[in-house]
């Protein structure tokens, strides 16, 4: 079977109203999709009224204001449910989505699909340049966010925090990873695999450390998406 990197791929990106994955409201949205040799042939975008105020500290990162997104955002269930209908219909074709930090997209969709009654995703296969890079170059000292390694890996970040410029650039990041390590070459159906035991072993490693100093730190590692959050636990 072919390598992903030479067959059609897709990125998807969400910026949101906060940082717990399980609470966050979708704010925009974006799919970009490529051909085999990495040739844009698809990008949808989408803004959403989350129905709730956009925290400052939110509209500071991406650039969307509560009124904004009121004036000019869809309604959040029509938004979550065209954005998990065009996620479906790449993985019923066998395409799979490039997502940074994937557990965090990929739980704050199921969440808002679960408050709006879409139905929830059949996630195979996803990639996880994240995932990937603190396997494969365990070793590489500094931050591992998406503009970090755009910059050591010569991509262009503009627009940085907008959902279709980091879609983009995620993409544009695992390719280039993939030049660099061969082993990432295999059907993406195996690897999403791979990653599943990957983040999960780097979740159980981090856990280990933080417990040196914190004895009673959870670090989750359920990937690509984190089970619902329990009834009797906060949110943000």
């Amino acid at each position: 079977m072919s390598s992903w990197n030479t067959l059609p791929r897709a990125a998807f990106d969400l910026e949101t109203t906060g940082r717990n994955s399980r609470a966050a409201r979708i704010v925009t949205a974006s799919i970009t999709v490529v051909d085999g040799q990495g040739n844009v042939i698809k990008e949808r975008e989408w803004l959403a009224d989350p129905g709730v105020e956009i925290p400052q500290e939110a509209s500071d990162v991406h650039g969307i204001t509560t009124a904004k997104a009121r004036a000019e955002g869809r309604p959040a269930a029509e938004v979550t449910r065209e954005v998990a209908a065009t996620l479906q219909e790449l993985f019923d074709d066998a395409v799979p989505v490039i997502a940074f930090n994937a557990s965090y997209d990929f739980t704050v969709l199921a969440a808002e699909s679960a408050r709006y009654g879409v139905p929830q995703l059949s996630r195979f296969p996803v990639l996880d340049p994240y995932i990937m890079n603190k396997q494969v170059d365990r070793y590489r000292k500094g931050k591992r966010t998406l503009g970090a390694l755009c910059e050591e890996y010569g991509v262009d970040l503009e627009n940085a925090h907008t959902s279709a410029a980091d879609a983009l650039a995620t993409l544009r990041v695992l390719d280039a990873m993939a030049g660099k390590f061969p082993k990432l070459h295999m059907p993406a159906s195996k690897l999403h695999q791979l990653q599943v035991d990957w983040a999960a072993a780097q979740a159980a490693d981090f856990q280990s450390y933080l417990r040196r100093s914190k004895p009673t730190a959870v670090i989750e590692g359920d990937w690509p998406v984190l089970p619902p959050e329990d009834a009797n636990r906060g949110g943000f």
